[in-house]
């Protein structure tokens, strides 16, 4: 028996059939990379910039967010998977600010931040907001904004963190010292009068009582004495080559489950010896 002819023209089939190559492409096809959220950088406070009369407040060692409105970013776009009673009461406009616990917690606070599926540990977190960037004015003015707003809207997890002004470098000094006496990180000064600009900025500069890098480990050295059968410290490379041994700063579970080879860390030290390495290198904290 003889089929009967498709009387469907050849251009009439692929109208139709495109939306479903589409759907079924766009399923096969991973997404791109989110885009890079466009912030602005701290530069080095040395001690010689002129400072008084700017802003001071606490360098939390937290997880930076990005909040654009509708959801939370991390610096390179991508989400971060907060619940939604975190957010919950959240501004319909852009912050910027650091997913915080308290002072030395930074290992956990990434472990509760990375989690593509959020768990009760969130509950240890607030948002602590140093920006408001697309608000008009100078940096005070940009977070009365959000202090308004808060205002009508109480009970969420946001916190402005304060702002004190410099009196003079001195007043900075002994600002910087309570912070290092409670176990912080260090501080930020910023020039108020400043409206908002990305990048990194000769307004808004980090103030520490040491200096900090990154490298790579090289290497894992045995303990001795009580860190027998655990790690004693890592022998680590700079971006220069400078060569490094890291054997302070470390938890004992960290010791029995040192970073691998090859993983990334940021450790703190006090100037260079005389042959060119750092002086009391501390471990701080993994590269994310």
């Amino acid at each position: 028996m003889e089929m009967p002819a498709n009387n469907l023209r050849p251009q009439t089939v692929l109208r139709a059939l495109l939306p479903m190559v589409l759907s079924v492409a766009a399923w096969a096809v991973p997404a791109a990379a989110q885009q890079r959220p466009d912030v602005f950088l701290l530069n080095t406070y040395d001690g010689t910039q002129a400072v008084r009369g700017w802003v001071m407040s606490e360098k939390l060692d937290g997880v930076r967010g990005i909040w654009d409105g509708r959801r939370l970013l991390s610096r390179n776009g991508n989400p971060l998977h907060a619940p939604p009673w975190f957010t919950r009461g959240f501004p319909p406009f852009a912050l910027d600010g650091e997913l915080w616990s308290r002072r030395g917690d930074f290992e956990n606070i990434v472990s509760i931040v990375r989690r593509e599926t959020p768990d009760a540990r969130w509950s240890q977190l607030h948002y602590h907001v140093f920006e408001a960037p697309n608000q008009a004015g100078g940096l005070l003015d940009r977070l009365a904004v959000l202090r308004d707003y808060l205002q009508m809207h109480p009970g969420t997890r946001i916190k402005i963190i304060p702002q004190t002004r410099v009196e003079s470098r001195q007043h900075l000094k002994r600002f910087l010292a309570e912070i290092n006496a409670g176990g912080g990180e260090g501080a930020v000064v910023r020039d108020p009068e400043t409206p908002y600009q990305t990048g990194r900025l000769a307004s808004a500069l980090k103030v520490k009582t040491h200096l900090d890098a990154e490298c790579v480990v090289q290497e894992i050295l045995p303990g001795k004495g009580k860190y027998t059968g655990l790690m004693g410290a890592l022998g680590c490379r700079m971006t220069d080559g400078t060569r490094v041994n890291i054997g302070t700063g470390f938890t004992e579970r960290m010791r029995a489950r040192p970073p691998a080879v090859g993983s990334v860390i940021t450790f703190k030290y006090y100037g260079w010896t005389g042959n060119g390495k750092p002086r009391f290198p501390v471990y701080l904290r993994m590269r994310r």
